[in-house]
């Protein structure tokens, strides 16, 4: 029946927003069950991966030096609902992956795009963001105003190195025109410094580092892609 899955999807969003609970109450049912029924994880200790390095998901914060962001306060409210403990270990992008692949860590957060080839080696979680890549540039850019006019001409980008962002770069100017760094912070710098004329990143990403250095750095507002999605690993 065509009305299974929209059933199905109103009686999701019913059970999310607890609404099937409160009409449950006023005609006598117990709570339905399927909200209480999350694993219990037992306390366990969950290792978790990231860079410390890539706001707004994790960073250090510059004032207490505490580690802070999105992927703390997600994982810390998902080990809340599952019962396990995380432990953030601070680690490089580089090689990130492969680690939680080979079971160095139980879980990385850091943005990571959700793609096939990566799906290979690594179980993803659903995804819990849409992303699109822009060109971050200097304030006041006037040399291009689109990714087409960055193209054309003969003009350097910086990525971090084994990332999707990396291998867009590939496709739009290939490799003579790609500066690499191991991590987003060190190309924001080299963009700042005048050593390269634009970063591509992720615009959440890329908000957090703008939102760092708005005196120097913005979004140009023509998407490079937009039908990326992100995961936890």
């Amino acid at each position: 029946s065509d009305l299974t899955a929209a059933f199905d999807a109103a009686l999701s969003s019913m059970v999310a927003d607890g609404s099937l609970n409160d009409i449950n109450e006023v005609w006598g049912f117990g709570p339905y069950a399927g909200t209480d029924l999350l694993p219990d994880l037992g306390g366990q200790v969950i290792t978790v991966a990231v860079e410390n390095a890539y706001p707004p998901f994790n960073l250090l914060d510059e004032e207490t030096g505490e580690a802070v962001g999105w992927d703390y306060d997600v994982i810390d409210e998902l080990c809340a609902r599952l019962n396990c403990v995380p432990e953030y270990i601070e680690t490089s992008w580089e090689g990130m992956i492969v680690a939680v692949s080979g079971g160095e860590f139980d879980v990385a957060g850091d943005g990571i795009t959700i793609t096939e080839e990566r799906a290979e080696v690594v179980d993803f979680s659903i995804g819990y963001a849409q992303i699109v890549q822009r060109l971050m540039v200097g304030i006041g850019e006037d040399r291009f105003v689109t990714v087409d006019d960055f193209v054309a001409g003969d003009f350097v980008v910086g990525v971090q190195l084994a990332t999707t962002n990396f291998l867009t770069a590939q496709e739009l100017v290939g490799d003579d025109r790609i500066v690499g760094f191991s991590d987003f912070g060190s190309a924001v710098q080299a963009l700042i410094s005048g050593d390269i004329d634009a970063v591509i990143i992720d615009d959440v990403a890329g908000q957090g580092y703008v939102g760092e250095n708005d005196d120097s750095v913005e979004l140009l507002l023509d998407p490079i892609s937009s039908d990326e999605a992100l995961g936890f690993i």
